[in-house]
């Protein structure tokens, strides 16, 4: 047997930085190739995340110091798989690595934001904030190095940061490249990007400022977020007093994505005590279809459940409009009571579902994928493998499990080659 070949991860989610780190600690060589900035995915835009309900720098920062110390880990950022041929043992795999316009010899210092006069919305707050055009992604971002964004930036018509920059860090005419790997066995892990709520015109997303997705709840809520971590009306700043969570958001809808999307009914309960945690005098309102909360999570269910000021309301929600001092106005069926409900909030948060981001990016031609465009197991091609929310809805628990599953599958291809 010859030398024994790399396992490439695409995606550097929890998903994919459990199974790269899990692999690499039995010895094999992995390479995670990730679209953003920084690695941690979905989960580094969380408030909290379960089953412990804790911030997810806990473990995100814990795997970090991993990846650190394992030199059979290695990643490549703001780069995207643009090929894949070959088979199981000996893929060939082509990536483009995006030019960040700053080198290795960042020291997060800040002083090129100081400088910066240019600001871009902030894509990792869903655009409720700005930051400047060269920027660091988050408080806790991984690598720890600012990234510019060439949109937004005037290059060296202004060149304000590399003035200040005393350490040779920003480099403006930083060029893309691309890099060929061999490697045995791919696991995809590419997780998924909230739904479009502006497609369910009704829910008036986009339309009504006060009505936001359950992610960007998520950024509101946390210390490091827009509003560091004050629940405020986007319209105007106000304390949310009166919030109305609105489930199945675009799941479970022929027209829109015909599964359950798994997480939501737990993501809305667990932000239900956000609000009523740092406003004991909130009220709650939960439009309902049915509720999934599995197993250990019917506990947390009875929690809510017994909070008399939060309402749960067994209905689908036929249009949401805006209410003259800014608020909405919920119009719900009632099943259990009959007829209709209206409740009147300060602002609503639509439980989006999760939609596959491998779908239409390209590589479905070598991965395959359902028609959701959830990578499948049955008839993939050998060697390549699923991992997270790339093979179905999951919660974090749920990914990290099945992301130590998809490493022994992906060093399985290896030891049989």
């Amino acid at each position: 047997m010859g030398e024994q070949k790399s396992i490439l991860i695409i995606g550097g989610g929890i998903s994919g930085i459990t199974t790269a780190i899990e692999a690499a600690e039995a010895g094999y060589a992995t390479t995670i190739v990730e679209r953003n900035p920084y690695l941690g995915g979905r989960v580094a835009q969380l408030f909290k995340y379960f089953p412990k309900l804790c911030p997810p720098y806990c473990g995100l920062e814990m795997n970090f110091r991993r990846i650190k110390q394992n030199p059979k880990v290695k990643f490549y950022t703001l780069s995207e798989v643009e090929s894949i041929s070959g088979g199981e043992g000996d893929f060939t795999v082509n990536i483009k690595v995006n030019a960040r316009y700053v080198n290795e010899k960042c020291t997060a210092c800040g002083k090129c934001v100081e400088a910066c006069p240019a600001e871009r919305p902030n894509d990792y707050n869903f655009g409720m904030d700005k930051t400047k055009a060269i920027y660091r992604p988050h408080d806790m971002a991984f690598p720890m190095r600012y990234v510019i964004d060439e949109q937004a930036c005037k290059g060296s018509a202004c060149s304000e940061c590399v003035k200040v920059c005393k350490y040779g860090a920003i480099e403006l005419d930083m060029k893309a490249s691309t890099v060929e790997l061999n490697v045995g066995s791919i696991v995809t892990a590419t997780g998924w990007n909230p739904y479009d709520a502006t497609k369910m015109e009704n829910l008036g997303f986009g339309r009504i400022k006060n009505v936001i997705t359950n992610m960007m709840m998520e950024r509101l809520s946390a210390p490091n977020g827009p509003t560091k971590g004050r629940i405020k009306r986007p319209s105007d700043g106000k304390d949310v007093q009166s919030i109305a969570f609105v489930q199945c958001a675009g799941s479970r809808d022929e027209n829109h994505l015909p599964y359950c999307s798994a997480v939501c009914c737990m993501a809305s309960m667990k932000e239900a005590t956000y609000i009523r945690e740092k406003n004991p005098e909130s009220k709650v309102y939960i439009f309902y279809i049915d509720l999934r909360t599995p197993g250990k999570y019917e506990d947390f269910l009875r929690k809510i459940q017994s909070d008399e000021k939060i309402e749960m309301i067994k209905g689908k929600v036929a249009k949401i409009e805006e209410d003259g001092d800014g608020g909405a106005i919920v119009t719900a069926e009632d099943i259990v009571g009959g007829g209709k409900v209206h409740r009147k909030v300060d602002m609503v948060v639509l439980a989006t579902g999760m939609e596959p981001a491998l779908k239409n990016n390209g590589l479905v031609s070598t991965i395959k994928t359902e028609e959701s465009g959830f990578v499948i197991s049955e008839d993939q091609t050998a060697g390549i493998y699923a991992a997270g929310v790339a093979g179905r809805p999951n919660d974090v628990t749920t990914s990290v499990q099945g992301a130590t599953g998809a490493a022994l599958k992906s060093i399985q291809s290896l030891v049989r080659r």
